[in-house]
């Protein structure tokens, strides 16, 4: 099994674990096999992440945001961010989205 972020969600794969919405409603179940439909549905109930059948699918950008910038900049990029955020639910999709991505950017450009 293998957490993989929505970008890097494939066709075919298989969900190891139900998807639910913020609410806790089922959105799709565990063994279902993804499809393009689902990806806009997962975007659409703020879904950004989803447990996979198997060990060989790419791993979660939120872990790896970049494997090519330099692990000290993403550690001060990653303790600024939180700093910026530290008055916000970051466990909300949105917000732990736009986490990442300011993460990433800071640590790009300190490199």
């Amino acid at each position: 099994m293998a957490l993989v972020h929505i970008d890097n969600l494939a066709p075919g794969m298989v969900l190891s674990r139900n998807i639910c919405d913020r609410s806790g409603r089922l959105l799709l179940p565990a063994g279902a096999e993804l499809t393009e439909k689902h990806f806009s549905i997962f975007r659409m109930w703020g879904v950004l992440e989803a447990e996979i059948v198997g060990d060989n699918v790419a791993e979660d950008p939120e872990t790896e945001p970049n494997a090519e910038l330099d692990p000290a900049a993403l550690a001060a990029a990653r303790e600024e961010v939180e700093l910026l955020f530290v008055h916000n639910d970051t466990e909300h999709p949105a917000i732990k989205e736009l986490m990442r991505i300011c993460i990433e950017r800071r640590a790009a450009r300190a490199s």
